[in-house]
């Protein structure tokens, strides 16, 4: 089932929606393939989102055991001004406590 992560900057937290419910965590480990959707034709409130398929891929605060299984990457960035973000899709995201999201590569890959 789809679900949309976002930042709802209002309460400092991180919100997962999909058709029947909504959770809420100060951090999420995306454990899996993700990608980007962008609704730039909304009228009153463009928005940006991080899209995936698989619910099991998401892990609401994650302990820093699992965190540090992996080496942050690249930070994703939304610009609201032209509803864009600079990286499209991929695998491994973190969404930190203090509203950055990074993309994440396993220590063993690297």
């Amino acid at each position: 089932m789809k679900c949309k992560i976002h930042r709802c900057n209002c309460r400092n937290i991180w919100s997962v929606q999909n058709r029947k419910k909504k959770i809420r965590a100060k951090s999420i480990l995306l454990n899996g393939n993700w990608m980007t959707e962008v609704k730039p034709d909304r009228r009153l409130d463009p928005k940006g989102f991080v899209i995936t398929n698989y619910t099991q891929d998401i892990i609401t605060d994650p302990p820093m055991e699992l965190l540090m299984q992996f080496k942050k990457g690249t930070k994703l960035i939304y610009n609201k001004n032209i509803v864009e973000f600079n990286i499209k899709s991929g695998k491994f995201l973190w969404f930190a406590e203090d509203g950055s999201c990074y993309l994440l590569n396993r220590m063993y890959e690297m």
